[in-house]
């Protein structure tokens, strides 16, 4: 029998497997941790992919400014990689970021290759002053930043 896979809207019932999602990466040192409350009250932020009714990816977009937008915590369970989910995920959050009139969609990301294969082109983070002061001010590794900047503009 052929798996259901789905791209979906998350729900307050999603919480818990994107939690699990999220910290698995953040341990790796790859995402920033995200409490359950947080989760809860950006869920309507989320979407997820399911195979079979069970929740193997997420990811979120966060408003930086009138027409930017970031993809985050985008994230793939372990055994489910290399599947085309993290594409669908991508393609979602941008078809929404379209519905909210956000047509500047960046990314900070060590897969570099995976986003230039989703049609977005490297930049410079310092073009992103919004996201510096949102969330770089923040971060263990302001002054040490390994990760590359993605952006796609849309039409």
């Amino acid at each position: 029998m052929q798996a259901v896979t789905v791209c979906r809207q998350a729900t307050i019932e999603d919480v818990e497997p994107i939690y699990i999602m999220i910290e698995n990466y953040s341990r790796q040192g790859i995402m920033l941790p995200r409490s359950r409350a947080v989760l809860e009250r950006q869920i309507h932020d989320f979407v997820v992919a399911e195979i079979d009714g069970i929740v193997v990816g997420c990811g979120s977009l966060c408003k930086l400014g009138e027409e930017l937008v970031e993809i985050r915590s985008l994230g793939i369970a372990e055994g489910y990689k290399g599947r085309g989910l993290g594409s669908m995920l991508v393609e979602q959050l941008v078809h929404e970021a379209k519905k909210r009139s956000l047509f500047k969609v960046m990314a900070l990301t060590y897969e570099v290759s995976f986003f230039l294969k989703n049609g977005f082109t490297v930049v410079e983070k310092e073009i992103f002053p919004e996201k510096v002061w949102t969330d770089c001010v923040n971060c263990a590794k302001q002054h040490a930043c390994d990760e590359i900047a993605v952006l796609k503009i849309l039409n």
